[in-house]
């Protein structure tokens, strides 16, 4: 990984954290990208501290000026990506008739107009002789689904329908997608008072074991491609 470049938009923390820590490990120069400059300023020294190599950008996902200023520094300061990782997104977990109509639109702004955007964004600065990879999160509400969840499962199975019309475009490319479909990962993302159901953390999935998942994906051979993998806690099983 000495010679890749990776960016992890939602790097602050979760998955996207976990996935830097490995990537960093592994030689790999790492880009973590996100809001909150307090929570990026924390990984970078914890991951630089343990013999790695972060650097960090505060972006907002859902705003054109700020993805494109992201992609113009990292142009000119770090060169080409060669993997993003789109480790970023909202949750709301509610009884349609009880959900707020400005909670659902930040909710598509957020998980579908920003992956959108990002991903249009980025692929403009990766490799042109690849192998280029984009690691999208549609979790198992993008391929299954359950009560509460209309408008959050709405916007995860767009993140699919998107994904495989990159794919169709890109066959002939240099830019392989691969779709992780999560059940229940242990992050902050269940702390959020939009997301209303009870769950028990210590059964759910490891973002660190999942970070696996991700550089797994990655470290494919350039003739191969992790398309699409189910990960589920066995406590918690859809189908």
């Amino acid at each position: 990984m000495e010679d890749t470049t990776v960016l992890i938009v939602g790097g602050s923390g979760g998955i996207g954290r976990e996935s830097a820590k490995l990537f960093a490990k592994s030689g790999a120069k790492v880009i973590i990208a996100a809001r909150n400059k307090e929570k990026l300023d924390e990984t970078v020294k914890s991951i630089n501290t343990n013999r790695g190599k972060v650097y960090a950008i505060e972006v907002d996902a859902t705003d054109q000026e700020s993805v494109q200023s992201m992609a113009n520094t990292i142009k000119e300061k770090y060169g080409e990506i060669d993997v993003l990782v789109n480790a970023f997104g909202q949750g709301l977990i509610q009884p349609f008739m009880d959900i707020d109509p400005k909670d659902a639109k930040e909710i598509i702004d957020v998980n579908v107009y920003g992956t959108f955007l990002v991903t249009q964004t980025v692929m403009g600065i990766m490799s042109e002789d690849g192998p280029n990879n984009v690691i999208m999160f549609p979790g198992t509400m993008g391929k299954y689904v359950m009560k509460n969840a209309s408008v959050y499962a709405a916007s995860k199975f767009a993140i699919q329908g998107f994904t495989k019309s990159l794919v169709e475009e890109q066959r002939r490319g240099n830019t392989k997608f691969s779709l992780l479909y999560l059940g229940g990962v242990n992050t902050a993302f269940w702390d959020d008072e939009r997301v209303k159901m009870k769950v028990k953390k210590e059964a759910m999935l490891d973002p660190e074991e999942i970070a696996k998942v991700v550089f797994y994906a990655v470290s494919q051979p350039s003739a191969s491609v992790m398309n699409e993998v189910v990960i589920q806690p066995e406590s918690h099983q859809l189908v």
